[in-house]
């Protein structure tokens, strides 16, 4: 995931998920789970935020997370740094925030 501060981000995903760190330098981190599906986050100079829901600036990925509880998940996410847009698809199916960085992404219990 391209952002201005790889730390932050990877701390962040690391965070909400429970993933550890695998590699690390000033310009990219690395998380894994062993599941063999790894979030990699790299420093762009210059970067600049995707916005939601509009595409002037595209999406580069989106990641959807399962949660038991999405209230709870939210709420952890939000005060990890997420933030919720007031744009919220799917008819409460799933919840769409922000994550520190500005990239969207999901939660959902399905």
């Amino acid at each position: 995931m391209d952002c201005a501060d790889p730390q932050t981000l990877a701390g962040f995903y690391g965070a909400l998920t429970g993933m550890r760190e695998l590699f690390s330098t000033g310009e990219f981190v690395a998380l894994t789970n062993g599941s063999g599906c790894d979030l990699g986050f790299q420093r762009v100079d210059g970067y600049r935020a995707p916005q939601w829901p509009g595409q002037d600036v595209p999406q580069q990925f989106h990641l959807d997370f399962r949660a038991d509880d999405l209230d709870a998940m939210e709420e952890l996410a939000l005060e990890l740094g997420a933030t919720k847009p007031d744009h919220q698809p799917g008819d409460g199916r799933w919840r769409v925030l922000l994550d520190p960085a500005g990239h969207p992404f999901c939660l959902t219990s399905s």
